[in-house]
């Protein structure tokens, strides 16, 4: 039995990590460009393009589970946020440090409208929506985030700064430096008031139908 079940195991141990890579790559590919081809994640993890199609159907099944993944570890970030009970500020800003390294928050925007959503998706997005004006309102209450900046103006300032390196300088150094930059305007009172309307969760909500 245990001879007829190493390889069996070898063999589910290569497409775990074949997925891996792919999921990695994935994320890369599609964070600097989601019209990127399937071709492009495959050479980027370093499998053929039949391992890849073993384990995702189309591209579309692809950018569903990237954005499931995105929209997940977003989740886990924002439940952080809400457990911290450090200094607002503190809890505040290494959130956003949080969600700016790992990449979650922008690519699962990013991602929005490209491909026919479902049900668990809709609803992973209507959590983290919900989890981030949570966010959003509690470092506002306790006097850490300027009152009139909105979660939705957070949302779009995040993808802004994941723009930086995505032609392959700079990278991550640059994003926080830039981040850095965004939090210090950010910290209440503020230096002076914005001009025009803040945006709002109904610019986003948007994007979740295709071709929104």
């Amino acid at each position: 039995m245990r001879a007829a079940d190493g390889p069996l195991n070898g063999r589910r141990s290569e497409a775990a990590r074949n997925d891996g890579r792919i999921l990695d790559a994935a994320r890369e590919v599609f964070l600097a460009d989601p019209g990127a081809p399937v071709a492009a994640v495959a050479s980027r993890a370093g499998v053929g393009i039949s391992a890849l199609y073993r384990r995702y159907e189309n591209k579309e099944e692809l950018l569903r589970e990237l954005a499931r993944d995105a929209l997940t570890r977003f989740i886990e970030d924002l439940r952080a946020a809400l457990a911290d009970d450090r200094d607002p500020w503190t809890a505040y800003r290494e959130y956003l440090i949080r969600v700016v390294d790992g990449g979650s928050q922008a690519l699962a925007q990013k991602l929005a409208g490209t491909f026919t959503p479902t049900p668990d998706l809709g609803e992973l997005a209507t959590q983290a929506g919900t989890l981030a004006e949570q966010v959003h309102r509690r470092a506002q209450r306790r006097n850490a985030l300027r009152a009139d900046v909105t979660s939705a103006d957070i949302v779009l300032i995040l993808e802004m700064i994941m723009t930086v390196g995505e032609a392959g300088t700079g990278g991550g150094t640059l994003r926080r430096r830039y981040l850095d930059l965004i939090l210090q305007a950010l910290r209440a009172p503020g230096a002076g008031p914005l001009p025009g309307p803040p945006a709002e969760p109904a610019n986003l909500a948007a994007r979740w139908r295709r071709g929104g």
